[in-house]
């Protein structure tokens, strides 16, 4: 498999506005708990670019929302939120200006497009087909990116694809155990272009981990009790390591990766 090995991270830091549209959110908790996150991601060896909270974008600590990134190029997505344009609007000048990344805009004014409902597999694309994406967002992103196989997956639950399936590793997809999860899965395998390992977990919400440079980065046990002991008896050839945003995934949608919107800089050589 074609590995991604990532040279940045860009996060947001949490807004207490975030409070006004999930009035349960310990906002202390969630901040320390995204502290920790992002400090891991330093761990990894990540060059972490940390936006300031934005009080006016309560959702602005969901930077994976607003693009996605491959081979050194970003596609800006479309949000279905309206108040979420001024989110797309600064991470496009971050991705631009600061890490010097060329562009692709989503020109169909119908489409709907979240970056965690593009799960890359290093070989292929899906696309969960979402309240949040819908299919001219799956076909922005098979134009955007037309070396690699592209298909739409339905997704039938409230969650982004990302967070019933993602890749733990190289050619290894992480599934959760319900009926649900499965029948996604059997979407997914019965559209592949290609064939993976399946590592299936006993809980759901496990389901949702980043592979990034050699390292998995999952849920704490806490969370995960079950899960989390399969993954330190499955998985040997990576460094494991656990991350509790636990007070985050409040948020309709949240998951793991939402927070972080990885990067490979590389350079662009134009011929002459």
């Amino acid at each position: 498999m074609p590995t991604t090995r990532y040279t940045h991270a860009v996060v947001c830091r949490l807004p207490q506005s975030l409070m006004n549209r999930q009035p349960t959110l310990d906002y202390d908790r969630a901040k320390r708990q995204h502290g920790n996150y992002v400090r891991a991601l330093r761990d990894i060896g990540l060059d972490v670019i940390e936006m300031p909270a934005d009080e006016e974008t309560p959702w602005c600590a969901f930077v994976d929302d607003t693009a996605f990134v491959c081979n050194g190029t970003a596609i800006i997505t479309k949000p279905a939120e309206v108040d979420r344009a001024k989110e797309v609007e600064t991470i496009r000048a971050v991705l631009k200006k600061e890490i010097g990344l060329p562009i692709v805009e989503v020109s169909d004014k119908s489409a709907k497009l979240h970056g965690s409902d593009i799960l890359f597999t290093g070989r292929e694309f899906f696309i969960g087909i979402t309240k949040w994406t819908n299919e001219s967002g799956a076909c922005a992103v098979a134009s955007a990116f037309p070396e690699y196989p592209c298909t739409p997956i339905k997704v039938t639950e409230n969650k982004h694809l990302k967070s019933i399936v993602s890749m733990a590793g190289p050619d290894l997809m992480c599934i959760g155990s319900s009926d649900s999860s499965r029948s996604v899965l059997k979407r997914l395998e019965r559209e592949a272009t290609y064939s993976y390992q399946i590592l299936t977990l006993p809980e759901d919400e496990a389901a949702n981990v980043m592979y990034i440079n050699g390292t998995l980065l999952h849920r704490s046990a806490r969370e995960i009790p079950l899960s989390f002991n399969v993954l330190s008896e499955k998985i040997t050839d990576l460094t494991l390591q656990s991350v509790d945003i636990s007070e985050l995934l409040k948020c309709e949608g949240a998951n793991l990766n939402s927070c972080c919107l990885l990067v490979r800089r590389i350079k662009h050589i134009r011929s002459l």
